[in-house]
C-alpha cells in the first residue's frame, strides 16, 4: 500500500507506533493483520474470553491497508448475490436469507460497539440511495427491487423522481432505489479507535512485523515466530505476498478523491442533508458519502491491477482515474465548477476468483481465515470478527451456519492469463457503460461478464 495521504488520515488522530515483535513468542490465537477483521476478532475474543493470549501482527500500523482508506460505506452489501449464496454447496435460500438479515444487523452492531466503546467515527446511519439516470438504469432498478423482495426483508424501495429529490438533488435523474442499511462512517477513526480499544482489554499489537508465512501453529516474521494453537489470517489484499497465498486472491485498486469543505448553500443545493451514501446503476463501480465535516469523498474503480499482483506505492495514483472521479462528481451534481479537489488516495482491496466473501476455521491445522470482501468489507469485517471468535471457542450459534463459512474460492489463474483476465474484465465494464449510452439498450458485454462478478 502507497504512502499518500488520506483524508482520513488527516483527519485522524496520530496514534503512536507500537512496538515490532522483539524476538519468540507464544499465545493462544495469533493474528495476522490489523484491519478490520483482525481488529474486530481480536475484540470479540476478548470480550468473549479476557484470558487469552490473543496477538495481533501487522507489517505497517494499525488500519494502513483497506480498513483506513475505503469509502465509508457500513453496509449491508455482500459480495455476490442471494441466489449465488443459495447455490454453494450446503446453502439454501434460507440460508442466504438468513445471511442477508446477518449482514443487516452487523450495521447496527457497530454502530452500538462504537458508541459502548466511545469511538468517534462519525457514524451515521443515513442509508444509501442509488441513482438511475439512463432508462437503462431504470429498468435495472426496478428489476432490483424486484429480486431484492423475492430474496428477502423488502426494505430495498424505488423512489420516484420527486422522492429522490426530498433527498438529494443529482442530475438527470428518473429515480433510484433506496436502503436504510447503511451507515456512513469516518474509516481513519473507526480504525484507530478500534485497536485502542481492542488494547484497553488487553490484546498485544505489534506494528512494523510484516508475517512472511503462516504455518500451522506458527506465524513467521522476520523478528521471531509467534506460537498459537490459533492462527488467523486476515490479511485481504496483501495475501498474494504470503508464502503459497499468490493466487488466494488478487489485489485489485479503487481509488478516492475528496474537495474542500463545501459551503452552506452549495450543501442546500445538493442535499444529503441525511448523510445518505450514494451511488448510481452504471456497470463501473462507483461510491460517495457527505463527511461529517461537509466534503464530498467520492471513489471509484478503473485503476489496472498490476502482474503478479504486485503492490507498490506508486499504484496509489492514478490520475487519470482521479480526473474522471472529479468530472463524474462534478456531473452527478450542478455548481461544483469551481469546487476544489483537496485528496487523492487509493489503495489495493482482495478480490477471489469467484468474488465470494468468505470465513472458516480449519479444526485439524489451527487455520482461521477471513476476507475476500471485494470492497464491501466495512461492515463484513464486524460478522466475519463474530463469526471466526465462534468459531474458535467451539460455539454453535447461528453465525457458524451461514453460508459463507467455511467456503473455499478457487485459486486464481497463473499469469499471465490472471493479468489479462482481471485487466480485461476492467475494462469490459467500462465498455459496458459506454455500450448502453450509445444504444440505449442493455449491455451484452454486461451480461456476458455477470457470471464472474458474482451476480
Amino acid at each position: 500500500m502507497g504512502c499518500a495521504l488520506t483524508l482520513w488520515a488527516e483527519e485522524t488522530d496520530p496514534a503512536a507506533d507500537r512496538p515490532e515483535l522483539a524476538g519468540d513468542r507464544d499465545a493462544d490465537v495469533a493474528i495476522v493483520g490489523a484491519g478490520y477483521t483482525g481488529l474486530w476478532t481480536a475484540y470479540y475474543l476478548a470480550k468473549a474470553d479476557p484470558s487469552l493470549r490473543i496477538v495481533v501482527l501487522e507489517a505497517e500500523t494499525a488500519g494502513f491497508g483497506a480498513s483506513g482508506r475505503n469509502g465509508g460505506w457500513c453496509s449491508a452489501l455482500f459480495p455476490v448475490s442471494s441466489r449465488r449464496l443459495a447455490a454453494l454447496p450446503g446453502s439454501s435460500r434460507n440460508a442466504a436469507i438468513e445471511l442477508h438479515r446477518a449482514m443487516q444487523a452487523t450495521v447496527n452492531e457497530i454502530g452500538l460497539v462504537t458508541a459502548a466503546e466511545g469511538i468517534d467515527c462519525d457514524y451515521h446511519k443515513g442509508g444509501t440511495i442509488v441513482f438511475a439516470r439512463t432508462k437503462v438504469q431504470l429498468a435495472r432498478a426496478r428489476a432490483e427491487v424486484a429480486a431484492a423482495h423475492e430474496w428477502g426483508p423488502g426494505d430495498l424501495r424505488f423512489l420516484e423522481p420527486d422522492e429522490v429529490a426530498k433527498q438529494v438533488r443529482a442530475t438527470k435523474v428518473l429515480g433510484a432505489t433506496f436502503t436504510p442499511h447503511c451507515a456512513a462512517v469516518h474509516p481513519g477513526k473507526l480504525v484507530r479507535g478500534l485497536a485502542a480499544a481492542v488494547q484497553r482489554l488487553g490484546v498485544t499489537i505489534h506494528e512494523h512485523t510484516p508475517v512472511t508465512a503462516i504455518h500451522p501453529g506458527h506465524a513467521i516474521t522476520p523478528y521471531g515466530v509467534v506460537r498459537a494453537e490459533v492462527v488467523v489470517r486476515a490479511t485481504e489484499g496483501f495475501t498474494p505476498a504470503l508464502t503459497g497465498l499468490s493466487r488466494t486472491v488478487a489485489p485489485v485498486y479503487s481509488l478516492m478523491t475528496a474537495t474542500e469543505p463545501l459551503d452552506d448553500a452549495t450543501w442546500d443545493r445538493i442535499g444529503l442533508a441525511d448523510r445518505p451514501t450514494f451511488s448510481d446503476h452504471r456497470h463501473l463501480i462507483i461510491y460517495g458519502q457527505r463527511t461529517a465535516d461537509g466534503r464530498l469523498a467520492f471513489g471509484g474503480r478503473g485503476a489496472p491491477y498490476h502482474f503478479n499482483s504486485r503492490i507498490k506505492p506508486s499504484y496509489d495514483s492514478v490520475p487519470r482515474v482521479f480526473k474522471g472521479l472529479q468530472a463524474t462528481v462534478r456531473d452527478l451534481f450542478d455548481g461544483l465548477d469551481e469546487v476544489r479537489f483537496t485528496h487523492a488516495w487509493g489503495g489495493p482491496l482482495g478480490i477471489p476468483r469467484d468474488w465470494c466473501a468468505s470465513v472458516g476455521l480449519d479444526r485439524g491445522s489451527g487455520l482461521a481465515w477471513a476476507g475476500g470482501y471485494v470492497g464491501d468489507g466495512v461492515s463484513t469485517t464486524n460478522l466475519a470478527g463474530r463469526t471466526l471468535t465462534d468459531l474458535i471457542l467451539g460455539r454453535d450459534t447461528g453465525l457458524v451456519h451461514l453460508p459463507w463459512v467455511g467456503h473455499r474460492s478457487r485459486q486464481w489463474e497463473p499469469e499471465p492469463l490472471r493479468w489479462l483476465g482481471i485487466n480485461a474484465g476492467l475494462r469490459a465494464m467500462t465498455f459496458a457503460d459506454t455500450e448502453e449510452r450509445l444504444t440505449g439498450r442493455d449491455s451484452r458485454i454486461a451480461r456476458l461478464m455477470a457470471p464472474l462478478l458474482g451476480q
